[in-house]
Parts: C-alpha cells; sequence; structure tokens
C-alpha cells in the first residue's frame, strides 16, 4: 500500500509545474490533483526560481520550451541552489533529439516525458518522487541521498515497475519507521522480505567488535520468524557474513559463490556496519531489483531503534543522576543549615561569657588580653561559617545584591581603619594611596566591604611582622580599581591558575588564611562576579609577596550622597522587660546575664510553651526568640505571641543559628521583627533594645561585615 494511501496523517509534498501554456497547465492540474498534495503552477523560468527560494519541492515538472528562459537554463539555475540542488527535474517536450536527451541529464534530470502526457504514466511517475520525498522527510533524513536517487533513477527506467517497487518501498518503510524496538524491526524486515523478495531470509545483527548479537530467519512464508543461536548460521552463511562485514563501502551486495543459493547485503548506516541481510534462494524480479534499497532502509529502520533504545538508556540513567543531584543538593542544604546551627551555638555563650567577663572582671591586663583573644578567635570562627554558607548560596543563586552609589575610595579606608589593629600588632607599615576625586560604583557596600577586608586580612596574615602594605583605588579605562599588595610568603607559580577555586589546598591554604577552609578567595571572585567586575592575583613566587587587584564598573557620575542629619542628643533609655527564650542553658544563662549588666530585667524560658506560660504574669518588651525549641517551635511561639493582647506589639527577636533565607522568610511570616545570627555582637542587640526603648523613631545601626543582617 502506498503511504499517501493509508490513514496515518503525512506531510504534504509540492510539486513546482513550470509551463508557459496555460492549457498544459489545466492538464497537468486535471492529472495530478489526485495525488492530493501542494501543486505550484508558474508560466515562466524566472517565476520557476522564484518559487525554488521560496519553498522546497518534492518534484520539478518542466517544460523545455519557454519564452524568456528555456527549461535547460531554468534547470541549470535551479541547480545552483544548494536546497534544489537534487529535486528531481522531469523535463516534458514535443521532441526530444539525443543532444538534448544528453544535455538535459547533464543537468540533472531524472527523466523525459513526451508532450502529450500519459496521465497514468505521469501521475505513476510524480507520485514515485513524491513518496519517496515524503518517506525520505518522515522517517530516513540520515539516509544517503545518492542511494536514494539511484534507487529512484532504477525505479524509473520501467514506468510499469515503478508504481510496484514504489509501494513496496513504501510499505517498507511505513514498517520500519518510528521502531522503538530491535527485536520487532527484525520480525517487520522478515515479514517483508519473505516471500517478496526471496523464498526464505535471515538477519544477522553484529556488535562493535562484529561479533553476531542476533539472528532471526524465516524459512518460508508459511513460518514464522523465530530467534536462533549464532550455531544455527551454515559456514557457507558465516563465509557470506565475514565477506559483508568487510566488503568496501560503497558495494551494496555481496554474491555468495553460487547466486541461486545466497544473496547477502551488508546493512550499513553512515560508517558503521549493523550486520547483514541474507537472501536464500533464486531472488524474485523485486528483489534483484530492490535488494540493495531494502537493506539500506532496514539499517536505516534498526539503527533508529537502537539509537532509541541507547537514549531509552541514557534518559533514564541521566533521570537517576539528577536525582541523586537533587538530593546531594538536598541534603547540602540541610547539612550547611545544620552545620550552621550546631556552630552557632557553642559559640553564642562563648561570646556572651566575654562580654559579661569584661564588664565585671577587674582591669587586669593579662585577663584583658586573653578575653581579647578569645573574642577575636570567636569572631573568626564566625566569619568561617559565614563564608563557608555564603559560597553556597551565591552558587545556588540565592543571594540578591543591594547596590547603591558609593565611594569606593572612602570604603576602602573604612576597611583599612578597622584592620589597623591588627596592623599595628605586627608592626607592619601599611601605605594607602586614594584618588583626590571620588571614585564611584553601583555596588553593594557590605558585600564590597567583605571582599576588601577578606582580602585585607590574608595581606595581614601572610605577611611577616615588621613587613609592609599597600593598598590603593584607582579610576581606569572605566573601570574602578582597588589594589591590596604585600611584600610576603607568596604564591607558587602553580597555584595561581587555581588560586580562586573552592578548597583547591596546595602547601598552604590558597586563601592565604591559615587555618582557613580555602573558601575564603572563591568567595571574594563570586562577589565580585556579581558585581559584573573580575578580580586577578599576581605575585613573582614564594617570598616575593602578592597582589589582588579588583575591578568594578565605575559610574560615570560621583554618588550623591545624603545629607548628614543631626543626631539626638544620646538619652540613657531604662531598663526594659526581656524575655529570653534558648533551650540552650549556656546561651540563655550568659544572654542573661549580658542583659542584665546592661540594667533589663530578665526572664529565660527553656521551651516554647514554658515561654507563654511565662508571658501570662511576666509582660516583655522585648522576647529574644531561638528557632528550634523543644515542644513548640519559635515560629509558632512567635505566632501566638502575635495573637496575644499583651505582646501583640511587643518586639520579637529571632536569636537562631539558622540564617538561610528560607528561615528569615518563614520568621517574617511568623511575625518577627528582627532575625539575628548566633553568635550576635552585643552593640548591635543592645542597639535593637535601645532603639526601641527610646521610641526616638531612629533606626537601630546595622552591623557590617559578615555576621548580621544581610541579604
Amino acid at each position: 500500500m502506498s503511504s499517501l494511501d493509508t490513514g496515518a496523517p503525512v506531510e504534504r509534498a509540492n510539486i513546482l509545474v513550470v509551463d508557459d501554456l496555460q492549457e498544459k497547465l489545466l492538464v497537468f492540474k486535471t492529472v495530478l490533483e489526485d495525488l492530493d498534495q501542494n501543486l505550484i503552477f508558474v508560466r515562466s523560468g524566472t517565476e520557476a526560481l522564484r518559487e525554488v527560494l521560496k519553498h522546497e519541492f518534492a518534484v520539478i515538472l518542466l517544460d523545455v520550451n519557454m519564452p524568456d528562459i528555456d527549461g535547460f537554463e531554468t534547470a541549470a539555475l535551479i541547480r545552483r541552489h544548494r536546497r534544489s540542488a537534487h529535486t528531481p527535474i522531469i523535463f516534458i517536450t514535443s521532441y526530444a533529439d539525443e543532444l538534448q536527451t544528453a544535455r538535459g541529464y547533464s543537468l540533472g534530470a531524472v527523466d523525459y516525458i513526451l508532450s502529450p502526457v500519459v496521465p497514468e504514466i505521469l501521475r505513476s511517475k510524480v507520485r514515485v518522487f513524491v513518496e519517496l520525498h515524503v518517506l525520505q522527510k518522515r522517517i530516513a533524513r540520515q539516509a544517503d541521498e545518492r542511494v536514494a536517487l539511484a534507487s529512484a533513477a532504477a525505479a524509473l527506467q520501467v514506468a510499469e515497475e515503478s508504481t510496484r517497487r514504489s509501494a513496496y518501498l513504501s510499505e517498507l518503510s511505513h514498517s520500519l519507521s518510528g521502531l522503538l524496538d530491535v527485536p520487532v524491526g527484525l520480525h517487520k524486515l522478515m515479514a517483508q522480505a519473505v516471500p517478496a523478495l526471496c523464498e526464505a531470509a535471515a538477519v544477522v545483527l553484529v556488535d562493535e567488535h562484529l561479533q553476531v548479537a542476533h539472528v532471526v530467519r524465516r524459512r518460508d512464508s508459511a513460518s514464522r520468524t523465530t530467534e536462533v543461536a549464532a550455531d544455527d548460521l551454515t559456514p557457507g552463511e558465516l563465509e557470506a557474513l565475514n565477506r559483508a562485514l568487510t566488503a568496501p563501502t560503497d558495494q551494496a551486495v555481496v554474491d555468495a559463490a553460487t547466486r541461486d543459493e545466497l544473496q547477502v547485503a551488508p546493512l550499513r548506516h553512515g560508517d558503521r556496519v549493523l550486520g547483514a541481510l541474507l537472501m536464500q534462494g533464486p531472488l524474485t524480479t523485486l528483489g534483484e531489483a530492490l535488494l540493495d534499497e531494502v537493506a539500506t532502509r532496514a539499517a536505516i529502520g534498526l539503527a533508529a531503534a537502537q539509537l532509541h533504545q541507547s537514549l531509552q538508556v541514557e534518559i533514564a540513567e541521566r533521570r537517576q543522576a539528577e536525582i541523586r543531584l537533587e538530593e546531594a543538593s538536598r541534603r547540602k542544604d540541610e547539612f550547611l543549615a545544620m552545620l550552621s546551627h550546631e556552630l552557632r551555638n557553642p559559640l553564642a555563650p562563648i561570646r556572651n561569657a566575654v562580654e559579661v567577663i569584661r564588664r565585671k572582671a577587674p582591669n587586669d591586663s593579662t585577663l584583658k588580653w586573653a578575653t581579647d583573644i578569645t573574642d577575636r578567635q570567636v569572631r573568626q570562627l564566625t566569619r568561617l561559617v559565614d563564608e563557608l554558607l555564603d559560597v553556597a548560596r551565591i552558587s545556588q543563586g540565592k543571594i540578591v545584591l543591594q547596590r547603591a552609589p558609593l565611594d569606593l575610595g572612602a570604603l576602602v579606608a573604612e576597611c583599612v581603619e578597622a584592620q589597623r589593629p591588627l596592623i599595628a600588632a605586627r608592626r607592619q607599615l601599611l601605605t594607602l594611596a586614594l584618588p583626590a576625586e571620588p571614585v564611584s560604583v553601583q555596588a553593594d557596600g557590605a558585600r564590597i566591604q567583605q571582599v576588601v577586608s577578606n582580602l585585607l586580612s590574608n595581606a595581614i596574615k601572610y605577611t611577616h611582622d615588621d613587613g609592609s602594605l599597600h593598598v590603593s583605588v584607582i579610576s581606569e579605562d572605566g573601570q574602578a580599581v582597588v589594589s591590596v599588595r604585600d611584600n610576603g610568603m607568596g604564591i607558587e607559580a602553580d597555584l595561581l591558575p587555581r588560586v580562586f577555586d573552592l578548597f583547591e589546598q596546595g602547601h598552604r591554604a590558597l586563601d592565604r588564611s591559615q587555618g582557613g577552609l580555602g573558601i575564603g578567595l572563591t568567595l571574594v571572585q563570586l562577589l565580585v562576579k556579581l558585581h559584573g567586575g573580575r578580580v586577578e592575583a599576581l605575585s613573582a613566587g614564594p617570598g616575593q609577596g602578592a597582589e589582588f587587584r579588583i575591578y568594578l564598573p565605575a559610574m560615570n557620575r560621583p554618588p550623591v550622597m545624603a545629607a548628614p542629619q543631626e543626631r539626638a542628643p544620646s538619652v540613657e533609655a531604662p531598663g526594659r522587660r526581656i524575655l529570653v527564650v534558648e533551650d540552650n542553658a549556656d546561651v540563655a544563662d550568659t544572654t542573661a546575664a549580658m542583659l542584665t549588666l546592661s540594667g533589663h530585667e530578665v526572664r529565660t524560658a527553656h521551651d516554647g510553651l514554658e515561654a507563654l506560660s511565662i508571658v501570662e504574669e511576666f509582660t516583655p518588651d522585648v522576647v529574644l526568640l531561638d528557632i528550634g525549641l523543644p515542644r513548640m517551635d519559635g515560629y509558632e511561639v512567635a505566632r501566638r505571641l502575635r495573637q496575644l493582647p499583651s505582646t501583640r506589639d511587643k518586639l520579637l527577636i529571632a536569636l537562631t543559628g539558622y540564617g538561610q533565607a528560607s528561615d528569615r522568610l518563614r520568621g517574617r511570616e511568623a511575625g518577627f521583627d528582627e532575625h539575628l545570627l548566633k553568635p550576635v555582637d552585643p552593640a548591635v542587640l543592645n542597639a535593637l533594645i535601645v532603639g526601641e526603648a527610646t521610641d526616638t523613631g531612629e533606626q537601630p545601626p546595622k552591623a557590617t561585615l559578615y555576621a548580621f543582617r544581610r541579604p
């Protein structure tokens, strides 16, 4: 059955008919309209070329004698276009001698039809090319076009045979199209081959090592196709198979020793040999004419089935890999959140205890030295935790920059001032070179401060005592450039290309932070890239110092700074009633002690239900509430406090180790006013309490650098 006659939806092919006589165009329309294809009629070579540029045609019927451009010139021009270089052209002429015929074939004509045309012959020949075009578009886009054209040319040699051959090929292609399973394809191929092509047949598929993988056989038209073992192949079939597998690529059919006994056709797809089609007994007339085409189409169908099966395996593997990656990412996020919580919890009471010792201890220099060391190390541990979480959040795209115009020189100067005590302690010489005019950038001030402080801290730590540091800010070529240079330990040449890689370690941590996690410079690079800039590292080698340069897009005009506001005279804040809700006794007790020393009345609760019970008799002005509480979590406690008349408008501060964006969002939804991470800076906490207590309308100062209230 022809593919054009099936009930399945098929593509409508374009057929171009070129003739200068209107009455002949009407004849062609009458003859060809039964094909149910798109018929396009033009009356000149110029119009034909225009249509060729606009459409792809299955076949072109071209009159030889036309007034403006004859058929031969039109065919030559058509062949110059890539899309129509191989489009079948059938010349329609009233007379054709050998010279004219040779010229037409030299231009790529596939046939000559003498006018007046015989409708059945014209329709049959056009049908052949339409079906080949449709089949090629549907299932054999990767088929060898030269083989298809050769097969079409052979089919056209005998008009009365062309329809039968095309119908068979159409049915074969339809049977093998859309194959999803190789064994099914082998059975369909055998059903098409026996008895249409021969009395008996077998198909042998080989693997990539040319070893027999599948063998199916059909012994006659009455028997069923069965899968057999490789041992079922006779010595003659094995010899013919080996010859087929090693035959030249341009040899489609391999003759066996006796033609009437065995014919072997290699199944090739591109440069790959899939196996061979073995035909036993004398071939039918159809088999002799189409064996190579059958093998080609069978190879295409089987290759498509193999590709589908391999793709299904690959898709399944990728899905499993994606599931594993998603699960790993989820576990990583959970681990980071838990790591943050578990590391911050012990840091909080340590920092609170240090603050209590500072306030209560006698003015002893040794004790002050010890508390300062403890405080610095707690801050360092806090910074390491924050950097680890920052890298994860940036990699997941969870950090949103709060950009605003700022003077980069002023920001760098603040970072330097913050580090001066450490520089002085190591007797290092620091020179700061700032431009006379502001260098303006559109950036997140807290994040750029984090970047500069990280680089400056590394320079201090990896420069020996009495060493020198140089920090500068310049504007060049539309970019703001910050340079941090030292004469310290330097960086090995083989580490420079990988100095910004996460967790990359050499003889020392690549972020030049002794005892660090190897993430500081990774965080620097990620933050700078978020600002549309870049960062580079330079070093002449070990002992030669190092320089890090930050490049940020500069603004064309200086930032507009808000006029300084007059601060109201400081008012001594009265003591506030504060409820600390924390299941960790050390955190609760040290926080309460620190707040008590500040003049506040403090009560503590160790779970959510206890906190709600205390509120009935002790109405707090401020509630410091942990999130991970037993019996009732902090979110639910906050919601209930907002429902009570006595605490509906009170200040609720989340004091927790959970600091991811989702934790902050849940906190806002539950009713928290602030979200602070452990260990909290006592000055920041006191500013929030004093701001609420004085009721001046002034916002408490935002924490800087790493730990508090970042986006």
